[in-house]
């Protein structure tokens, strides 16, 4: 009779990604700066991956305290207990109001130049309108201004954790870590490896477009067409 697994367990340090990754290379970790580069290339490469889209596992529920008259959030009133933990996020995705009744109501993203063009953005009413504005800072302005307390809930798309120590895991879900892996190999290829770069990037690319699709939400959609009848 066959033996099998009972666990579901498997996960890599950053050490043995690190490892891995050089191997790919045709390479051996021999000394500390080794790791030290490549894990600096890890960082780099999880900043880069908050510019290919939304990734689920980073998006954060916040409910925060909308006192009357407000017209905009920053600081420690939008994100965090800390002065710059609202440079954390990246976007905002989904925003509603909720009234002394736990009744929620959804509001619209709208663009800076709309936002700008309201002539009086202290119009009293229940918000129903938001422009995040995405500086290192960020600031969420809302309209028209709070007539009364509320409670805002949103989702926040937040950068990702650091790799941190060497004997850190990843803190990504299970299924990206090939991708994690053949995209250090990549990178560490720009530096060590220049004849394996398009070999290896293109492993890479097919990685994370695999990840990716399966790290996306599974609703219905329906599409039905407008159907004109011009005037006779």
């Amino acid at each position: 009779m066959p033996t099998y697994g009972s666990t579901a367990t498997f996960d890599l340090s950053i050490d043995d990604i690190a490892e891995e990754a050089f191997e790919r290379c045709g390479l051996q970790v021999r000394s500390g700066y080794d790791l030290k580069t490549a894990r600096r290339s890890l960082n780099l490469m999880l900043a880069e991956w908050a510019n290919r889209g939304l990734n689920l596992w980073t998006i954060q529920k916040q409910e925060k305290s909308l006192a009357a008259t407000t017209t905009s959030l920053t600081g420690t009133s939008l994100f965090g207990s800390s002065a710059d933990d609202s440079q954390q996020i990246i976007d905002i995705t989904d925003v509603v109001i909720r009234d002394s009744s736990n009744n929620e109501y959804s509001t619209t993203s709208i663009s800076r130049s709309t936002y700008l063009n309201y002539t009086v953005k202290t119009t009293s009413g229940r918000p129903s309108q938001y422009y995040f504005e995405r500086t290192i800072n960020p600031t969420l302005f809302l309209y028209p201004a709070a007539d009364t307390t509320y409670t805002l809930v949103y989702y926040a798309l937040v950068r990702m954790k650091d790799s941190g120590s060497y004997t850190n895991n990843a803190e990504i879900p299970f299924r990206f870590l090939p991708c994690l892996t053949a995209g250090l190999a990549y990178y560490i290829a720009m530096k060590k490896a220049p004849d394996r770069i398009q070999l290896l990037k293109q492993i890479y690319e097919d990685e994370f477009q695999r990840a990716a699709d399966q790290d996306g939400e599974r609703t219905s959609l329906f599409l039905t067409p407008k159907v004109y009848l011009p005037s006779s």
